[in-house]
């Protein structure tokens, strides 16, 4: 079954992605079946993918440990047992990570507040190139949502 599309006023269209926990691993893997070429992959197709990526990406984390410990909250083994919950969120380290799991650049927009534009407000993975980079918006409120469309068609403020 196709997700729920919404344009946005650019007429950029994001999937839904359901807010189960997953939703960033969820609309990196769409992004990433986009980009590679796959069809969409479905609800369970996705929550499938997000669980893989979200372990290679503690992996990563472990396998970089003298790299990232600094910018994780807490204590190092406490942060990666928790990330391996699959209800657990995740944010700007984890989308750094999946840039180098996936050697796939990822750009992340939100919405601005007072305009139908969108921003970039991160980019992650340009060292894996610039060009057609896997798209989420963040709604800054903790939830990601999947884009369509590459990054030379969002609005920079």
């Amino acid at each position: 079954m196709p997700q729920p599309e919404k344009s946005l006023g650019n007429n950029l269209p994001i999937i839904r992605i359901p807010g189960d926990g997953r939703c960033l691993f969820r609309a990196v893997v769409y992004g990433a079946c986009l980009r590679s070429g796959e069809p969409s992959p479905s609800l369970s197709r996705q929550r499938e993918l997000a669980d893989e990526l979200r372990a290679k990406v503690v992996d990563e984390f472990i396998k970089r440990r003298a790299d990232t410990e600094w910018f994780l909250e807490g204590d190092f083994e406490t942060y990666t047992i928790q990330m391996r919950k699959p209800h657990i969120w995740g944010g700007e380290p984890e989308l750094l990570m999946s840039s180098h799991v996936l050697q796939m650049p990822i750009t992340v927009v939100m919405q601005d507040k007072n305009s139908s534009n969108l921003k970039v407000i991160a980019e992650y993975g340009e060292e894996y190139g610039k060009d057609n980079p896997i798209g989420v918006i963040y709604d800054g409120y903790g939830h990601y949502d999947a884009l369509l469309k590459s990054s030379t068609a969002y609005v920079q403020s």
